[in-house]
């Protein structure tokens, strides 16, 4: 606990000098909520969300997860797009030249999610997909690479992701810079983020908000979402 209070202290004064240097050079402008949303809900799966993988990750119970009800909630109420991403793969032997696991498996142990164990990828029941939501498998960190993100959230319209899930450092950030790069407005969902090393969360929130997303507190998501919510069934 003092490690992470200490951390945490020496974080804050990081912050507060690079929010300086930022400033001054142009960092940290606003891109704003669109009138069109979608909920993109990043690996929130059995795998990374309950103990004893090698994927799990923090503050599950206490945050994130009540976090996303919350906004699920207020897009089920409203009508706005949900996806729920999650990773697996269908050849995990790295022996054989038709794995589906890329390099990736070189770096981190991504061959225990295997496709064969749905109990690992399935999303967790505490955010159980309901019907007319997406089940979106992604290969590799960013939920766009590879994927019909980009075309599906097109397709309805949407022009504002706000995206929650695990980890801030890799797939969580990726889909993020990649949604950006796809043209879309990208909100970071402060407390329903989470990651495995202390620090992490808060270096890479307080960057990534520099760089490639607003980060916004739960709160202004959930009042964002109720305030679209008769504009985006009208453009639907």
């Amino acid at each position: 606990m003092a490690f992470e209070e200490d951390l945490e202290a020496a974080l804050a004064r990081a912050f507060e000098q690079a929010t300086q240097l930022y400033q001054r050079n142009g960092f940290q402008r606003r891109v704003g909520f669109g009138r069109r949303p979608a909920l993109i809900n990043v690996d929130l799966a059995n795998a990374w969300t309950r103990p004893g993988n090698p994927f799990t990750c923090d503050k599950i119970d206490d945050e994130i997860i009540p976090g996303v009800q919350a906004l699920l909630a207020a897009c089920r109420r409203n009508g706005h797009p949900v996806v729920h991403v999650t990773t697996c793969y269908q050849v995990t032997d790295e022996t054989k030249a038709a794995t589906d696991m890329g390099l990736w498996h070189h770096k981190i142990p991504i061959d225990v999610v295997d496709q064969a164990k749905p109990e690992l990828w399935a999303i967790d029941s505490r955010i159980e997909p309901v019907a007319g939501e997406q089940v979106l498998i992604k290969k590799r960190a960013s939920a766009f690479h590879g994927t019909y993100l980009a075309g599906f959230l097109r397709a309805n319209n949407v022009d504002t992701i706000l995206v929650t899930g695990v980890t801030a450092s890799a797939c969580v950030r990726t889909t993020l810079c990649d949604g950006l790069a796809e043209g879309f407005r990208t909100i970071a969902v402060k407390e329903c983020i989470g990651d495995r090393v202390p620090g992490a969360v808060a270096w890479n929130l307080f960057d990534i908000d520099a760089k490639f997303a607003d980060v916004e507190p739960l709160e202004r998501c959930i009042a964002y979402l109720d305030e679209v919510g008769g504009k985006s069934k009208a453009a639907a």
